[in-house]
């Protein structure tokens, strides 16, 4: 693939998310969009591809989040970087966000590639063990989605600098 195919397939997916808003929860209007059947194919090929780009960016903010020092000041840190993640990534792509909400049901692959995501929210989150069985993990992983959507409220943010003086002038053993 070429950089011009590239950013090509970006501006389909970019378009197809804005005429999806319109009702998040039907088929793609693929038809609608220029070239969106000869570069993907079929709803399903878009689709794969706007759950991969939300999982590469909510994959980054998670990445971001957890490796923070200044957010590190005891215990809860975890969840608390996964719910500023997910909060951060839905306002900045909502309308993705509901298309592919809207989706799941249409396209087994697609819950598949939802199950890994909420499998890494609850790895990442502390809420599971990777060596636990999967289809246990994605249980946690749905409920904690569903706790993520129905709160909205963003969580008190920590003082940093206070959890960085604790631990400097904490004793050490």
């Amino acid at each position: 693939m070429s950089w011009t195919d590239f950013y090509r397939r970006q501006e389909i997916l970019e378009a197809t998310v804005r005429l999806a808003a319109r009702n998040p929860g039907a088929p793609l209007p693929l038809e609608e969009v220029p070239g969106a059947e000869d570069h993907f194919g079929t709803e399903e090929n878009v689709l794969a591809a706007l759950q991969y780009k939300w999982t590469r960016t909510l994959s980054g903010r998670l990445r971001a989040e957890v490796t923070d020092p200044d957010e590190a000041d005891g215990l809860g840190d975890n969840v608390d970087a996964v719910t500023r993640a997910w909060r951060a990534t839905v306002e900045e792509h909502e309308t993705l966000r509901a298309v592919l909400d809207g989706a799941y049901e249409r396209h087994a692959s697609l819950r598949r590639m939802h199950e890994g995501e909420l499998r890494m929210l609850a790895v990442t989150a502390g809420l599971a063990d990777p060596r636990e069985p999967g289809e246990d993990i994605v249980k946690v992983g749905h409920a904690l989605e569903a706790l993520l959507r129905t709160s909205r409220e963003a969580p008190a943010r920590r003082h940093p600098v206070m959890g960085h003086l604790r631990r400097l002038l904490a004793p050490s053993a």
